[in-house]
């Protein structure tokens, strides 16, 4: 059974991330600002898939982002920063 996708907003160490969940239950997180605005916008996009690639969209400028690297798919030149992840004990632990 596939559970819910979602994105979240967090504040650590200082950091403002994006943690996102895919229906297939995978973790992720990424930078929280949008390159194109500096708005603090990510964790509020769409998530979804380019064939085995996770993927999400923000909501401003609808750009398309691959979640395990950052790359802006439409934009070659814009990346996010990435931040690995894992599952402990049912808490989501990020690396900084």
């Amino acid at each position: 059974m596939a559970s819910t996708a979602w994105g979240e907003a967090a504040l650590m160490a200082g950091h403002q991330v994006a943690v996102f969940r895919t229906a297939s239950g995978e973790v992720f997180a990424v930078g929280h600002e949008d390159p194109a605005t500096a708005a603090h916008v990510m964790a509020r996009g769409i998530t979804g898939s380019r064939g085995m690639r996770h993927t999400f969209a923000p909501p401003l400028h609808k750009e398309v982002y691959d979640l395990a690297t950052g790359q802006c798919l439409g934009t070659p030149g814009i990346r996010l920063p990435t931040f690995g992840t894992r599952i402990v004990g049912g808490y989501i632990e990020v690396g900084l």
